[in-house]
């Protein structure tokens, strides 16, 4: 985890160390009641505000109290504020945000091309936009900083060290420093655990993800995320030696002959049974074993608290005599 995080988050927790002993002090001169109910208070634990934190524009930026209306961006953002407990705040999302439920209900802004106007018609104590929409939403951003409106613009995380800063980042911005903690430590542990299960592999299997159909078939390479996700879990990416995402030649693909081949889209209901009836891939491991799985592509790509558990659904549709059968979250379907 980068360094700089840890040193604010050692602000907080080194006052309340501090106001704890003193209080252990006093306490023994108090009588019983009022000892009971000082721990409580102090268990309480009132937000540290103001926050100033450089975004990932550079910009530095103030929060003065706890925001009461919060825009989200992007979905990623939109989980976080969610899972630390920020959701009740959040006033508006993006076109994309389906998770959790709760999102679904709140007012959309757009996607890329996202309403200004509206946007600053909410009033927003902040707005949480994304350094990977920083190329094609500049301008509106800054439309909305000259409105007078908070924006923090956060870090495109590459990979589980920089997700759990950002997590406890956004955790601290919304006055949810302790909730996100919790959060990271859950997904290291989950983290940690499969790669002490992935030791257990002795026969390293070849994959390919396949992210959009054919004709123009898309696979992530080396330097993305979901190359992290093979290498945790001893699994060889076919597409390993391209670097970011490409396209791949689908004999290319027969020639590199994966055992296991993962769908990550489902805006076709029959991508599993298209890839199936291909023709030139008879011959291919995936298709002999029936080992061709779909899996939920937001819970593996968002850098987010679900991103440990994608990591999990990807292990057991690699390896399922290892880490069980892979299983679509019940929620994540009726989404």
């Amino acid at each position: 985890m980068d360094k700089k995080w840890l040193r604010w988050l050692a602000v907080p927790a080194a006052a309340l160390m501090l106001a704890a002993c003193g209080n252990g002090e006093e306490a023994a001169d108090k009588p019983a009641e009022e000892q009971e109910e000082a721990p409580a208070q102090e268990s309480a634990g009132q937000a540290e505000f103001p926050v100033t934190m450089t975004d990932a524009a550079g910009n530095e930026i103030t929060i003065e109290e706890e925001p009461d209306a919060i825009v989200s961006m992007i979905p990623s953002n939109t989980e976080i504020l969610f899972a630390v407990g920020a959701g009740e705040a959040v006033v508006g999302v993006s076109d994309f945000d389906d998770y959790p439920k709760e999102a679904q209900e709140v007012e959309k802004i757009g996607g890329q091309e996202f309403n200004v106007e509206k946007i600053i018609g909410m009033q927003p104590d902040v707005v949480f936009a994304h350094e990977s929409a920083l190329g094609v939403g500049e301008e509106g951003l800054q439309q909305l900083r000259d409105a007078g409106l908070t924006v923090f613009v956060v870090k495109n995380a590459m990979d589980f060290d920089e997700t759990y800063a950002t997590i406890e980042q956004i955790g601290q911005l919304t006055g949810h420093s302790a909730e996100a903690e919790e959060i990271v430590s859950g997904m290291q542990s989950k983290v940690e655990e499969i790669k002490e299960k992935a030791t257990e592999v002795t026969d390293k299997k070849k994959v390919f993800v396949e992210t959009s159909p054919a004709p123009e078939i898309y696979t992530p390479g080396s330097g993305t995320f979901m190359q992290q996700f093979l290498d945790i879990i001893n699994a060889e990416n076919i597409a390993g030696d391209q670097e970011g995402w490409v396209m791949m030649d689908p004999e290319e693909i027969v020639s590199r002959n994966p055992d296991v081949l993962l769908v990550m889209y489902d805006y076709i209901d029959t991508a599993v049974e298209d890839v199936y009836a291909r023709e030139a891939f008879e011959g291919v491991t995936a298709i002999k074993e029936e080992a061709v799985i779909q899996l939920d592509e937001s819970m593996t790509s968002r850098t987010g608290p679900r991103l440990a558990d994608g990591l999990e659904a990807v292990a057991k549709a690699v390896y399922p005599e290892i880490f069980g059968e892979a299983e679509q979250d019940e929620e994540d379907q009726a989404a």
